[in-house]
């Protein structure tokens, strides 16, 4: 949940004094179940965020368009920094948190600032490097904002690099990896924005279709990437106890279609190829069987025998393995 959104939020509903979901979602360039979401954890950690059922209804701050930051009360300043300051991780998110500090009555800033500093938000996992956000980023939101072109130099893929006049439309954070939605040539294209080896701003507006919305796209986006990496489907078996582990790798392709009584469970799990699934699931040895496609077990066979292969060579006297050598003609 980002800070600079919930502080727009506020704003906006200081503004106009009631909002709807969708009205707020068309501001952000968000989902409108994003925006119901962000409104409902602002009233729900104190905040005097109410939502008007029925018609002309909405949702607005209590108090209506007159209300201002001082109006809070101790603890619905407490609640509102609480809930945003772990989400400030910008330093203009933070510098925005400053001056809501100070537009509230002195005797409620030592406890907002503490509510504030309370919570730390780590978003990177175990064993993971940190991901910062590409330097590209703050130049690329500027070109959004201001609908200008910007000339990119990317390399994609397949390692190539290439120039590229696009009309930026939309930045997106997905699990820590930036992507940038624009207009080109041959139609809407996203880009890693951590490929972009080069972007400069040409200062020609740009052009954006009128019914574009950032949500909506990613949206496609997302569902299109999801379907290619769900081409191939195998059915498996595991002990009911580890498909949580199972279910934790595969994500959204892995669904559970029933429990036999050996304590195993039945499981579909998705990805690009058969061997891409074999990759995966080799590691688990016997604990899994795979029962369908025979694509997905033959390459889990190959990669058996590669292994056999590999580290069953030949004992020396001692009965210990011995060194394979790394000669021509064992060379890979």
């Amino acid at each position: 949940m980002r800070a600079d959104r919930l502080i727009a939020a506020l704003l906006l509903m200081q503004a106009r004094g009631r909002v709807t979901a969708a009205e707020l979602a068309g501001e952000l360039e968000v989902s409108v179940a994003t925006a119901r979401r962000d409104l409902e954890a602002l009233s729900g950690a104190g905040i005097p965020v109410y939502p008007q059922p029925g018609r002309g209804g909405g949702w607005s701050l209590l108090g209506g368009a007159r209300t201002d930051l001082s109006g809070l009360s101790a603890t619905e300043a407490q609640a509102l920094f609480l809930l945003i300051g772990p989400a400030a991780v910008s330093g203009e998110a933070k510098a925005a948190l400053r001056k809501l500090v100070r537009a509230l009555p002195q005797s409620f800033r030592a406890g907002a600032e503490a509510a504030a500093s309370a919570t730390v938000i780590d978003p990177t996992r175990w064993g993971e490097r940190d991901r910062r956000r590409p330097e590209a980023a703050a130049l690329l939101e500027a070109a959004v904002i201001g609908r200008r072109k910007v000339r990119l130099t990317y390399v994609g893929s397949n390692r190539e690099s290439t120039e590229r006049l696009v009309d930026p439309w939309g930045l997106v954070d997905k699990d820590e990896i930036w992507y940038l939605l624009a207009g080109t040539e041959q139609g809407q294209r996203t880009f890693r924005v951590d490929r972009i080896v080069e972007a400069e701003p040409t200062g020609q507006p740009a052009a954006r279709p009128d019914d574009f919305t950032l949500a909506s796209a990613w949206e496609q986006v997302v569902g299109e990437v999801e379907q290619r990496r769900s081409r191939t489907w195998a059915t498996v078996l595991i002990a009911t106890r580890f498909v949580p582990v199972l279910r934790d790798h595969f994500g959204r392709h892995c669904h559970t279609e029933s429990h036999l009584g050996d304590g195993r469970a039945r499981v579909r799990v998705a990805a690009p190829t058969p061997l891409d699934i074999a990759r995966n699931l080799a590691g688990w040895g016997t604990m899994i069987e795979v029962i369908e496609p025979r694509t997905v077990r033959t390459e889990l066979a190959r990669i058996g025998t590669e292994l056999a292969d590999l580290y069953s060579y030949d004992r020396d006297q001692t009965g210990q393995p011995g060194h394979r050598s790394l000669g021509p003609e064992n060379a890979r």
